[in-house]
């Protein structure tokens, strides 16, 4: 049973891996046009959700 429990938190582990790459990809580029466009605040939001996203990769990865 135990076996069966560990695969699939590893099925659904893997699965948010590969959306949260997919959400940093989204947070860098929003994060890149605000610093094209000097926007402090989005860029201080968008930095604020890279540590967010960069904290549930690192607990998915360990």
């Amino acid at each position: 049973m135990k076996q069966v429990i560990n695969a699939l938190k590893r099925i659904d582990g893997e699965k948010r891996l590969a959306v949260l790459r997919l959400e940093v990809d989204y947070e860098l580029a929003t994060l890149y046009d605000a610093m094209i466009e000097n926007d402090e605040t989005k860029k201080a939001e968008c930095k604020q959700k890279l540590e967010k996203l960069r904290q549930e990769l690192f607990k998915l990865e360990a």
